[in-house]
């Protein structure tokens, strides 16, 4: 859900069933900051597009719609095959089509996997009977994520003062979870006590989320937000007017190594030399411990039109040019400070930390 204003809280929901439960409704994040267009999905193709083309987008976002969209193919197809046998088949599939959507969030697998394991607990031999306990499923993963999100907020708000400057890239708020967000959690949860902070939002090139998005969040909720290019991040720091970076993350390695929006490595980096705190906010969820590594994590690539011609009114790159377009960057754990989960915040070295949360 997105909250709009500091006084007036007008509600948005950015995933909801359809009123037969057979469809998801979604808030389309690719029409904002002009317009509030929600979109009923009510395809699997239609589903896996608004994943693949960003209209719902975040890691916990991703996973959340990724659920909805589980229990409502499932309601479709029930109809269809009148065994268990073959509807855990098919749903099955449909299982695996949504997964390959975007690979590198782990949201997505994550929840996905979480209701087939739900499915292969259901031991109804009629399928219909299963739709009720993936639908309660779903919302129980949104209803944890909000929960999730109001707890990082307030680890991370302990590693601010108030007039504190925070610098953040793409988007990590409400609009890419359930609630607060990860990364802007801290600074509107804060803003809501009275806190006051200085944000700057790189516009994250080249579908500008930071833009489109954390700044449209961030000034309904009544934050002082400054929007910068991302080549201007060293400038800033060097002005003295970031205390803290705080970004997202859409797949954390055991070893602490984060894969997250491209350019969170370049900011990192910089952070370092400028001896700026460099902080990544993420559900525990989003740890993989499957990947040793950032040398494991798959990297989507992208349409090169995202670079060229997306968000202009003609293509402003010769006809024909070679674009290298990755949708992240892993940003090595020696240049991370903290890691801050739902469950506390993890320092150095931090397999061990990350070990010590999954035990």
């Amino acid at each position: 859900m997105f909250w709009k204003g500091a006084e007036k809280m007008e509600i948005y929901q950015n995933v909801a069933f359809g009123v037969n439960g057979d469809t998801v409704v979604i808030l389309d994040q690719t029409a904002l900051p002009n317009n509030v267009i929600y979109e009923e999905l009510k395809t699997p193709e239609q589903m896996y597009g608004a994943i693949k083309a960003l209209k719902v987008r975040g890691a916990p976002a991703i996973g959340i719609c990724a659920a909805f969209c589980f229990a409502a193919i499932a309601k479709q197809i029930a109809v269809i095959h009148a065994t268990r046998a073959d509807f855990d088949a098919e749903l099955l599939k449909m299982r695996v089509y949504l997964e390959s959507s975007r690979p590198t969030a782990v949201n997505l697998s994550w929840a996905l996997k979480r209701m087939e394991r739900v499915l292969a607990e259901c031991v109804a031999e009629n399928p219909t009977e299963t739709l009720e306990t993936l639908k309660s499923e779903a919302l129980e993963i949104r209803i944890e994520d909000e929960e999730m999100c109001k707890k990082i907020a307030e680890h991370g708000l302990s590693l601010l003062k108030n007039g504190d400057g925070i610098l953040t890239h793409c988007n990590a708020g409400p609009l890419a979870t359930s609630r607060y967000g990860t990364a802007l959690g801290p600074i509107i949860l804060g803003t809501e006590h009275g806190r006051k902070f200085r944000v700057f939002a790189d516009e994250t090139r080249p579908l500008l989320q930071g833009a489109r998005l954390t700044t449209w969040e961030l000034m309904n909720a009544g934050v002082d937000i400054t929007l910068i290019c991302d080549n201007m991040a060293a400038m800033v720091m060097k002005n003295g007017w970031v205390d803290a970076c705080f970004v997202g993350c859409d797949r954390i390695a055991a070893n602490g190594d984060t894969a997250n929006k491209i350019g969170t490595m370049s900011v990192a980096i910089l952070a370092k030399h400028f001896g700026v705190p460099f902080y990544v906010l993420g559900p525990g969820s989003t740890i993989d411990m499957d990947c040793k590594s950032g040398a494991d994590i798959e990297i989507e690539q992208r349409d090169p039109a995202e670079i060229t011609e997306k968000h202009y009114a003609e293509c402003q790159a010769p006809e024909g040019v070679k674009c290298y377009n990755p949708a992240f960057d892993v940003t090595p754990a020696e240049l991370i400070t903290g890691i801050v989960t739902e469950k506390g915040i993890l320092y150095p070295p931090y397999a061990d930390d990350i070990a010590r949360l999954f035990r």
